[in-house]
């Protein structure tokens, strides 16, 4: 019974946390926008901080449903779930650093695998170890969606309706 409570009670954090990031990962990004419109970084700040899910192929199970999360200070939050293998969440924690050609590679605290991801408008793209886009049939399902999108105010006012 012990076990039981303390996984309700992981859930419950994993919710909380997940909650705080999908409504302050937005105001952190818009809070750390650059100082100069005209400054170009490859980082495109205004469009990677949030939460990303997607549910990418797996060889041994039905799919790894993941949710990351990428803060404006460049740490992350990664939970994975191995699909028909483990109803157990994976968590991870690092930071990120962007490489060239908009890319970002995740680092885990713990030193294991990094992982890279292509940072497109509203998606990452999950590459392999080498940072190589996915080939094959499969190629298309390893995308992460941004879920917490924020639209910006209407430019016509109040009386849009």
């Amino acid at each position: 019974m012990h076990q039981q409570q303390l996984q309700h009670a992981l859930n419950a954090l994993f919710t909380g946390c997940l909650l705080t990031f999908t409504f302050a990962a937005p105001s952190l990004a818009l809070a750390q926008a650059p100082s100069d419109p005209h400054e170009v970084h490859h980082e495109k700040r205004m469009d990677w901080p949030g939460i990303y899910n997607g549910f990418t192929p797996c060889d041994d199970c039905k799919g790894v449903k993941t949710t990351l999360a990428l803060n404006a200070n460049n740490t992350y939050i990664l939970i994975t779930q191995y699909v028909g293998k483990s109803p157990r969440d994976i968590t991870e924690k690092g930071k990120f650093e962007f490489s060239n050609q908009n890319t970002i590679i995740l680092t885990p605290r713990d030193s294991g695998r990094t992982r890279h991801y292509f940072v497109d408008e509203n998606k990452l793209v999950e590459l392999d170890n080498n940072g190589v886009h996915h080939s094959g049939e499969d190629a298309d399902r390893y995308v992460l969606r941004r879920n917490d999108v924020v639209k910006p105010p209407s430019e016509k006012g109040h009386g849009g309706h």
